[in-house]
């Protein structure tokens, strides 16, 4: 059978997202025939052309004009220039033009719309001197950023107010008890939805495949997948349409309205390589139904999950033959400096073969985490020598020697072999990845590290206070914490921390606390960069499954009378009463300055205080605790 496998819109535009390349490489491997595409970049691409701003401008003008906002208006004004100047932007990010950057860096090529207001506005002078400090490419890379990201307000504005570039609908898809919402957008399609068409009914007239998979990794995905099954199940009702991912395994469990399979034929949950294996002997007419692998269908108007339980039929992760990013474009990828931050660019910015060095996570105790599932639960490490000969492969794939580990946190153990192989074959590649701050990382391992590659690290310091962190069982402590990042940092390999706020039982005085932790980590520069995420308490997590143990009380949920959707964030209710939300804006613009050098020697609750408008407690952390260790 010919196979398509697709990822919807929007996920990344810097680099692929490894799903369907690891489906691929496996699917090849026992001999089907496969081609992979991702529709996020292309639909983009398309977007971010001549073409696609004159369709947008048209759908601008048939608007009131009462009802345009200052960024539609400066876009309709300067709309010839956009136009004259969108190819040569979109083809300098994707690094086909960088003689180019002179002009964007002197700033006299592109307009600058609403988003420029960072650089000219009088309140925003303090990020002047960091723009300036930037290298001509990357002060021109920040310029163009600015004004692709003007381009997506309009279109968030004026033509869809779900488009986000990779959060498409989100706000639609996550934790929505209710089908409703998405299946009432799918009614009103947009431009944006007609391109989308445009770009699926092309592939499918030259590609004529039997099956496509479409990969539904995040929230953000799934208004695209439903927009191309609607059009499949119009014009090409043979194919059989089949959806899994991260979304999928996390959100869907719980499933019980049939409407969405008016989208799609099957959904397959956790890994995916043997249930697709599985369902495409059974199309084809060599098993029965009854010898499906976590695979769901609808027969008669009821829902028909088979096998969900146990993963014993998986494919062992060390017999993985690895991803293969063969048939995805490589040369249309995209890449954006949106903040000066030379550890907070990683994400949108280089080119990055992502990879995983093991399947799950070798500690799997967090009590915030979906440890329950099979893509946390089920640890099983590659053996090196494979995965080092994967990465040399896919360097002759794609071109590219930059590897993103994408394990939900990489061994150190695993990284230790990692390094010493890579070293031994004299292997010139760039790479960074997320881990625990475990001790093993000592200044000797992070030297290793740094001599094999590596460039940066990502790990969850989470709540920086004592009685929290051991609430969650991270199995970390913040002296511990601080030795690691600064051995990272002492490599000159760049540590970003992941921090949460709003834990059950947190008061403010832990959460102020945290803070201090965090100002005193940026200030001796052990961490380069952070994000704060709020709480969130999940159905597959052992808060979720236990509350009381954790003193929350979680709310009733309404079912809709078509049945359930979508369940893994759970409503509850902490007795502390504390406005975590309140709080959480004034840690993430605390952070926001932190990350550019700025406020780090004020007293956390005086610049606290004038952040978010609220009267805070005084830090108990000693100014000088960090230097004390």
């Amino acid at each position: 059978m010919k196979i398509l496998l697709a990822l919807p819109p929007m996920a990344q535009f810097n680099m692929p997202y490894p799903s369907t390349a690891y489906l691929t490489s496996y699917l090849m491997s026992v001999w089907h025939v496969v081609t992979q595409r991702d529709w996020s970049v292309e639909l983009l691409r398309r977007l971010l052309s001549r073409e696609g701003l004159t369709r947008i401008k048209q759908v601008l003008l048939n608007r009131p004009k009462k009802d345009r906002s200052e960024t539609v208006n400066f876009f309709l004004d300067c709309f010839i220039d956009y136009k004259q100047t969108i190819e040569s932007v979109v083809h300098f990010l994707q690094g086909k033009d960088p003689s180019l950057a002179l002009r964007l860096a002197a700033r006299n090529f592109v307009p600058e719309g609403p988003r420029f207001m960072t650089l000219n506005g009088d309140d925003q002078q303090e990020l002047m001197p960091f723009f300036g400090s930037m290298g001509t490419q990357d002060q021109a890379k920040y310029i163009a950023s600015l004004y692709i990201d003007d381009i997506a307000d309009v279109i968030r504005q004026g033509v869809d107010q779900d488009f986000a570039f990779a959060r498409y609908g989100e706000k639609l898809a996550s934790s929505m008890t209710s089908f409703n919402p998405l299946f009432d957008k799918l009614k009103r399609p947009t431009v944006i939805d007609q391109i989308l068409e445009e770009i699926v009914s092309e592939e499918i007239k030259t590609l004529s495949p039997e099956v496509v998979g479409l990969s539904v990794p995040f929230p953000g995905n799934l208004l695209g997948a439903l927009r191309i099954g609607a059009l499949l199940k119009k014009e090409w009702p043979a194919i059989k349409i089949v959806v899994g991912g991260g979304f999928v395994n996390t959100e869907l469990r719980q499933m019980e309205d049939v409407r969405p399979f008016q989208f799609f034929d099957y959904l397959v949950f956790d890994d995916g390589e043997r249930p697709l294996e599985k369902l495409l002997s059974h199309l084809q007419g060599k098993l029965p139904a009854h010898d499906l692998l976590r695979t769901w269908s609808l027969n008669q108007g009821e829902i028909v999950r088979m096998n969900m339980v146990g993963t014993k039929s998986d494919l062992a992760f060390k017999d993985h033959p690895g991803p293969t990013f063969q048939g995805l474009s490589m040369q249309h990828y995209i890449s954006m400096c949106e903040m000066p931050n030379p550890m907070h660019r990683l994400w949108s910015d280089f080119r990055w073969n992502k990879i995983m060095l093991a399947h799950g996570c070798y500690w799997k105790k967090c009590t915030f985490c979906d440890v329950s599932l099979a893509y946390i639960e089920r640890f099983e490490p590659a053996p090196i020598i494979r995965l080092v000969d994967q990465m040399e492969r896919i360097i002759n794939e794609t071109g590219q020697s930059g590897f993103h580990f994408v394990d939900e946190a990489a061994p150190p153990a695993l990284l230790k072999a990692l390094c010493t192989e890579i070293l031994r074959r004299g292997l010139k590649v760039t790479w960074w990845g997320n881990l625990r701050f475990d001790p093993q990382f000592s200044a000797e391992m992070c030297e290793l590290m740094a001599d094999a590659g590596c460039v940066a690290v990502t790990g969850g310091v989470e709540v920086a206070n004592k009685r929290v962190l051991e609430l969650i069982n991270k199995g970390i402590t913040l002296e511990q914490v601080a030795r690691v990042s600064k051995n990272f940092s002492a490599a000159k390999i760049y540590v970003h921390a992941y921090l949460m706020y709003g834990f059950p039982t947190q008061t403010v005085q832990e959460t102020i606390d945290g803070l201090e932790v965090v100002r005193q980590l940026f200030l001796q520069q052990y961490i380069q960069s952070a994000h704060w995420h709020r709480f969130a308490c999940t159905v597959h997590g052992p808060i979720g499954k236990n509350p009381d143990k954790f003193g929350i009380k979680l709310l009733p949920l309404k079912t809709p009378k078509e049945g359930l959707f979508a369940l893994n964030e759970i409503p509850f209710q902490d007795d502390t009463g504390i406005d975590h939300d309140g709080l959480g804006e004034g840690l993430r613009l605390a952070l926001y300055n932190y990350m550019l050098g700025i406020g780090l020697d004020f007293d956390v609750r005086v610049r606290f205080h004038e952040w978010s408008g609220d009267k805070i407690p005084k830090t108990t952390h000693p100014k000088n605790w960090l230097k004390s260790l």
